[in-house]
């Protein structure tokens, strides 16, 4: 039903319907206001309550105590991952994980798997490897999956236990590097090498990635020998528009570098209408990994050593773009990927 331009929900719509959309709503204000919520939630129990003594303890803990958890592996938590709230939300639009028939990954090895698109939230990577509903055990059991995220999300209160909670580490090259050092192997490393920064060029039908100038992930691959994995979501950059301009660019730039985040304005959908609001529309996405591209164990990297294999790795995703395209894609002739 259409008035005045806006397409509005028709009323009978099914009750599991209603629920994912619910779960994906809170979803994305969750990640990606969670932080800043759990931080005037700790200022308010502090402040106006008598949990102020607890709330203190635990700030001290998180600060000081426990504060490096985050670059030592995180501490996932099988019981948050399966949480019934994930199911609805990989339903809403719905996610999907496959892997090439021939990716296999060895037991005693770490693997870094290098994620494009970004898009706004990084939702399907956030199916595939944050959460126990993505299929992500069915294809790989004998590997641990940590979540890349930013470090400045295991400072604020609560919401760390989350990120924590649902498989996440710190985005420090410390923090990576711990993981693909872990002895026997077993370990997944997954980092999303375009950053805050590509969430600009979340546009439907678009793939435009950094990578060019994004080298420092090889390099901790070439001194770890980690195997690099490309991973592809197609269909990531349909789930929502955005406002742009150059001014607006001009003072989302200035925020992203003070404050980690792109603060990008999203158009996505409403409750009871379809044509504008902040929640994701219902669009498919479907992650796919690629073949491991194996490198050599080089203690100390040179500039040559890390732009030869940064570009064989750009080579190795361009081709799982391309093949894979054709079976996720609307008029794939169209689309390309775009290194930037």
């Amino acid at each position: 039903m259409e008035i005045f331009g806006i397409q509005f929900a028709p009323l009978n719509v099914p009750m599991e319907r209603r629920l994912q959309t619910l779960a994906a709503a809170a979803w994305m204000i969750v990640m990606a206001f969670g932080g800043f919520i759990g931080l005037l939630i700790a200022l308010y129990l502090l402040t106006f309550t008598s949990f102020w003594f607890i709330t203190g303890v635990y700030l001290l803990w998180a600060w000081f105590i426990d504060a490096d958890i985050a670059e030592r592996g995180g501490r996932p938590s099988k019981w948050v991952r399966s949480w019934l709230w994930w199911r609805y939300t990989r339903d809403y639009f719905p996610l999907r994980f496959e892997k090439l028939p021939s990716v296999e990954l060895e037991r005693d090895k770490n693997y870094l798997f290098c994620c494009f698109p970004h898009g706004m939230l990084s939702t399907g990577a956030f199916n595939a490897f944050g959460s126990e509903w993505g299929g992500y055990r069915d294809y790989f059991p004998h590997h641990t999956p940590h979540v890349v995220t930013l470090t400045q999300h295991y400072i604020m209160p609560f919401f760390r236990e989350l990120a924590l909670s649902l498989g996440g580490i710190s985005s420090s090259a410390k923090s990576i590097d711990y993981v693909l050092g872990i002895p026997g192997g077993g370990h997944v490393c997954v980092l999303m090498v375009g950053g805050a920064a590509e969430a600009y060029f979340c546009k439907p039908g678009s793939y435009k990635v950094i990578l060019k100038r994004r080298k420092g992930f090889v390099k901790l691959a070439l001194k770890n020998g980690t195997p690099l994995v490309p991973v592809l979501s197609f269909g990531e950059t349909d789930l929502f528009d955005q406002l742009e301009g150059s001014r607006l660019r001009t003072i989302q730039e200035s925020l992203r570098k003070r404050i980690g985040l792109a603060p990008v304005l999203p158009i996505g959908r409403g409750f009871f209408q379809y044509s504008f609001g902040i929640i994701p529309r219902r669009s498919k996405v479907t992650t796919v990994v690629g073949t491991p591209m194996e490198v050599p164990r080089i203690e100390r990297p040179t500039k040559e050593d890390v732009d030869r294999y940064h570009a064989e790795f750009v080579k190795n995703l361009i081709e799982l773009f391309e093949k894979q395209k054709y079976h996720y894609l609307e008029n794939p002739e169209d689309k390309q990927i775009v290194i930037e």
